[in-house]
């Protein structure tokens, strides 16, 4: 069982009181009516499935019920960071591959 960091309550909790809700950082088209039905099919369904790492879109649901991101590398499962919503990750590939994470 992962333990995963809430930024919000700042503790540690079993990896049952949350739930994964898809990839970061999705930004909605500011004009949803001028997009075309491809635009729009993009934006709805089509996510990135990297291997390695990955940001992504959790709530607790059963503690503070907000929503944060995650930084997680998605062959081991490791959870990298955990940030809140509106801040960037400090985590990325580009800078593991320069060989650290911060």
């Amino acid at each position: 069982m992962l333990h995963i960091f809430c930024p919000y309550c700042g503790e540690h909790r079993e990896e049952a009181e949350f739930r994964p809700k898809g990839q970061a950082h999705i930004a909605r088209p500011l004009s949803p009516e001028q997009c075309s039905d491809e635009e729009w099919a993009d934006y709805l369904f089509f996510r990135d499935n990297p291997r390695g790492i990955h940001h992504e879109l959790w709530v607790h649901a059963t503690g503070c019920r907000k929503f944060f991101n995650v930084t997680r590398h998605t062959v081991s499962y490791e959870i990298l960071e955990t940030y809140k919503m509106g801040e960037k990750p400090k985590v990325t590939a580009e800078s593991l591959a320069k060989g650290g994470r911060s």
